[in-house]
């Protein structure tokens, strides 16, 4: 039914419990996975230090690459075998899931319901929700953080 499955994390429980998810597809389907980071560059104040901001952008992808190293975890300890690529974007995190899902034909997106940074909405988090309402694809929230 899938052939393309996209899991946005950022290392937080809640997207750790959608990487179970995402793998759990991706095995049923015989899917292939792209695990996204987006470095939230917005997120960085406008500093007149190159250095400063460098050094954030640097502290901001190696919180990446750690979400990363939590899915592979999870995916070694996995007695299945999935196809897992990974890739790290800098932006604005729903632009950059949308544009992965349109660059990419991705046929189903599984993510949390929030993330690490950021005030939790209600239901689900601002970026859940704008890839939910914007997505040309089947996209599935988990809430669990167990």
């Amino acid at each position: 039914m899938y052939k393309k499955i996209l899991l946005p994390t950022d290392g937080s429980k809640y997207a750790n419990n959608a990487a179970k998810h995402a793998i759990w597809a991706a095995d049923s389907c015989g899917a292939d996975m792209i695990v996204l980071n987006v470095v939230e560059s917005n997120k960085i104040p406008d500093m007149r230090a190159d250095e400063v901001e460098s050094e954030l952008k640097k502290m901001m992808r190696e919180e990446g690459n750690a979400a990363f190293e939590e899915v592979s975890q999870l995916l070694d300890q996995s007695p299945v075998d999935v196809k897992a690529s990974f890739i790290i974007e800098e932006g604005n995190p729903a632009d950059k899931i949308l544009k992965t899902i349109d660059n990419n034909n991705i046929d189903l997106v599984v993510m949390g319901t929030s993330g690490k940074h950021g005030l939790d909405r209600i239901l689900i988090g601002s970026v859940a929700e704008k890839v939910v309402r914007n997505a040309n694809c089947t996209v599935t929230i988990t809430h669990s953080a167990s």
